[in-house]
């Protein structure tokens, strides 16, 4: 087990959400409706509910956004029915991506993930094309509140999780996805502030990524399949330095 500072790659991420607050909403809103769906409108009942309920909050979400979709996942109100997507392939410089998807039109969102492929550089993949690089983790998004890293890294151990990406203002506790919600009640019992909780898929072997220019190139082909509406995330294997990340200029 090792602590990580991904202090580049947060504050990008970051800087993505409050720049795409719209995108932001409708992401959750998403979440939330398939939370609801699957699982019941009570986020008492429902750890997955209530922890996208969590992430919308997190970004003043308005209430009516998160009560409206609830009640379209539970069937109150008419929505779209969404069904959850999975597609894998390479961005440029070989990098491995796997990018989630909620859509109501299949059609339409494996055209427009292929655009975005042949545009930026990039190949579509068969099932398991990459998948095989990639282990679904629990990951926690928490407010880190002044504690230091060693601190939160006893935590990290305490609670049961495997690792930690610390940041200064928010940090994220990694944890295999059977402990998922051991370590979700032990975050909440302690009185830690989590902003988002979800499974991700984590690479087992990354693809380093040396140059201001190949960086440019995988984080825009990143950010224009994060911009289509129908894409929820996309993970990676690259592993970009915060150096070059602080230089890119993705404007």
């Amino acid at each position: 087990m090792s602590g990580h500072s991904k202090w580049a790659n947060i504050k990008h991420r970051k800087g993505r959400q409050d720049a795409k607050r719209g995108k932001v909403f409708t992401r959750i809103a998403k979440e939330i409706t398939i939370a609801a769906r699957d699982g019941g409108g009570d986020p008492e009942m429902n750890p997955r509910l209530r922890l996208a309920i969590a992430s919308g909050r997190a970004v003043n979400m308005p209430n009516d956004n998160i009560t409206r979709a609830i009640k379209k996942g539970t069937g109150e109100l008419e929505g779209a029915s969404y069904e959850e997507i999975t597609y894998e392939g390479y961005a440029p410089n070989g990098v491995a991506v796997v990018i989630e998807c909620v859509t109501d039109n299949r059609v339409r969102t494996i055209a427009e993930i292929r655009a975005v492929f042949n545009k930026r550089g990039g190949n579509i993949g068969e099932t398991n094309s990459v998948m095989w690089n990639f282990d679904q983790k629990g990951v926690f998004t928490i407010n880190t509140k002044g504690k230091t890293e060693d601190e939160l890294f006893e935590m990290v151990i305490e609670a049961g999780a495997e690792d930690l990406e610390y940041d200064e203002e928010s940090s994220r506790v990694i944890c295999s996805r059977e402990s998922f919600s051991i370590v979700n009640q032990y975050l909440n019992a302690n009185g830690y502030e989590v902003t988002e909780g979800k499974l991700e898929y984590i690479a087992s072997n990354v693809t380093p990524i040396d140059s201001v220019e190949a960086a440019t190139k995988v984080m825009k082909f990143t950010d224009a399949m994060e911009d289509l509406d129908d894409v929820q995330y996309v993970y990676s294997n690259a592993e970009i330095p915060d150096e070059i990340m602080e230089s890119l200029d993705l404007d």
